[in-house]
């Protein structure tokens, strides 16, 4: 072993977390980010289902479902707004204290949907109230995405971050899972009458125990072991939004860019699938919640194991070969789907969101990498929340409005190429990770005499 990887070798010792700390950190962001995105996710559902008839009320039901989406895109759109406000606070005052701010603002604002009275009830107020929580709501995530994401990776061996950063990563799927478990199982209980005038309002009123558990994991959280020494050093930025913008733009737009195709991909089969089978294809709603249970629940092992083998294998190749895959999928999946087979819908949808595996595991480590430590926050939750406003957010309008219009799914499937080559851009852009930046901030002796804020604000070579 030559000197330079005897040092590599010194530096991967030192720098190992404490494993307890660790796992305690791994429990909060994914339990964290499971419970928002249940909150997120009976919501998208909801969308897909009831929303259109209870608060948007229209003689064509493609009508009422593209108004509904149109509230579902709010949330995609707030989603800025919590970036620069949470991300901002993130760098600023610490990961943990954001973290629990966005869960209570993020589970208050499901609690009051599931309150709320209908169209029929309260006339225009009612869409008027909707719309405004589920603002509140986009804000909320838009702020806990980046911090769920460093309460992991700044704890663990910057070597692992690509596993340990995944936990953020499960917990759309999870929460997913469990939305439409929660919903599915209201659907099978309750006739389509009773589902339709209270029984959606359970999943929401959920919300409320569910945040509470995610509440008592957080605050038992120490601050992230990076995050403490920039403290110490008094090396937080000041004006950490201006010096993304200013300092690191490419690694701005590289990981907006990177994060297209992955979101429009989750859009088209967590939450659009729902809508192209029941009123496209005339399946029955049990069979389409279905085929996104099954794949959100293998979606649970298969991110964790993306995010890993990114940590042994090239994260921007791995990355690559996923957009690849989101762009060709769709010109398989519709003619199964267009069969009327369950099974072929089940499988369609799985193989999707295997595929969004491949995407998703890795991306918390891979956006995470392309900021400096000081400016990680700031820089990853503006690179989320942007990323979804062009991405996510016009998704579910877009494919409602292109099957409207061309009664084909021709249109959809070009659509999604289009957002992989976005993402093949954005991937080509950003860098590979640059490990010494966390080892050298934790461990400032080996900084070779440089001061902690210089070592940190230098970004590395692309």
């Amino acid at each position: 072993m030559d000197n330079a990887e005897h040092r590599g070798a010194r530096l991967r010792t030192a720098s190992r977390p404490d494993r307890g700390a660790l796992v305690r950190a791994f429990v909060a962001s994914l339990t964290g980010t499971s419970l928002e995105w249940y909150d997120f996710a009976v919501y998208s559902a909801a969308s897909a289902l009831v929303f259109g008839k209870l608060f948007f009320p229209s003689a064509d039901p493609l009508t009422g479902t593209l108004l509904a989406f149109s509230t579902y895109a709010v949330g995609y759109v707030s989603r800025p707004l919590g970036g620069f406000l949470f991300g901002r606070l993130g760098d600023v005052i610490g990961r943990k204290k954001v973290l629990v701010a966005t869960l209570v603002l993020i589970g208050t604002a499901t609690l009051l949907i599931g309150l709320l009275p209908t169209q029929a009830a309260i006339g225009p107020a009612a869409p008027a109230a909707l719309v405004l929580l589920r603002f509140a709501q986009g804000v909320g995530v838009g702020g806990e995405w980046g911090g769920a994401v460093l309460l992991t990776s700044e704890y663990a061996d910057s070597h692992r971050r690509g596993f340990w950063a995944s936990a953020a990563q499960i917990g759309p799927p999870a929460g997913n899972l469990m939305a439409n478990g929660v919903l599915a199982a209201l659907g099978s209980l309750l006739t389509d009458q009773q589902f339709l005038a209270w029984g959606w309002r359970i999943a929401f009123l959920l919300s409320g125990v569910l945040v509470a558990f995610g509440l008592w994991i957080r605050v038992r959280l120490e601050e992230t072991p990076v995050f403490r020494a920039m403290e110490a050093s008094g090396d937080r930025p000041e004006a950490p939004v201006r010096e993304v913008f200013t300092a690191q733009p490419r690694a701005l737009v590289a990981a907006v860019l990177s994060r297209v195709a992955p979101d429009v991909l989750y859009a088209m089969f967590t939450v659009f699938v729902l809508t192209y089978a029941t009123e496209h294809l005339r399946l029955p709603r049990e069979q389409a919640l279905a085929a996104v249970l099954i794949g959100s629940a293998l979606q649970i092992v298969l991110i964790p194991l993306a995010g890993a083998l990114s940590d042994r294998w090239n994260r921007r190749r791995m990355y690559l070969g996923g957009a690849v895959a989101a762009g060709v999928w769709p010109f398989v999946f519709f003619p199964m789907a267009d069969s009327g087979s369950f099974g072929l819908l089940v499988l369609g949808v799985v193989v999707a969101l295997a595929i969004h595996s491949l995407l998703y595991g890795p991306q918390a480590a891979f956006v995470a990498e392309q900021f400096t430590p000081r400016l990680r926050y700031t820089g990853s939750s503006l690179a989320y929340t942007l990323a979804g406003v062009i991405g996510g957010a016009v998704a579910p309008l877009l494919f409602t409005a292109l099957l409207g219009s061309f009664g084909s799914w021709l249109p959809l499937a070009l659509y999604l190429a289009g957002t992989a080559v976005v993402t093949l851009v954005g991937v080509l852009l950003g860098r590979d990770p640059a490990h010494d930046e966390d080892e050298q901030y934790a461990h400032p002796a080996k900084g070779a005499g440089r001061s902690p804020g210089r070592m940190i604000t230098e970004a590395p070579g692309r």
